[in-house]
């Protein structure tokens, strides 16, 4: 399993735009990804399951990759968060 944490330092959060694009990223990838964050886990395939977990700025969240292309995916969606959240 790989994964990496992150404080989200977008205004708004991980709100429905930023999190639309997180779960079409994450979907890219055949490994499992999951966020977890104050509130609990969630799928990062899943656009409702991120929403829900209502990521407001100054969070810190861990993004775990488990599966095939896990290393690919970790990367992949650090590099994701560093330029849009």
């Amino acid at each position: 399993m790989q994964s990496f944490t992150y404080v989200v330092q977008d205004p708004m959060g991980i709100h429905a735009r930023p999190a639309g694009m997180l779960a079409k990223a994450a979907m890219a990838y055949p490994c499992a990804v999951t966020l977890t964050a104050p509130a609990g886990t969630a799928d990062a395939k899943r656009l409702m399951s991120i929403m829900r977990l209502a990521v407001k700025a100054g969070m810190e969240v861990t993004v775990s990759c488990e599966g095939e292309q896990e290393e690919e995916a970790a990367a992949g969606l650090e590099a994701f968060f560093q330029e849009n959240l």
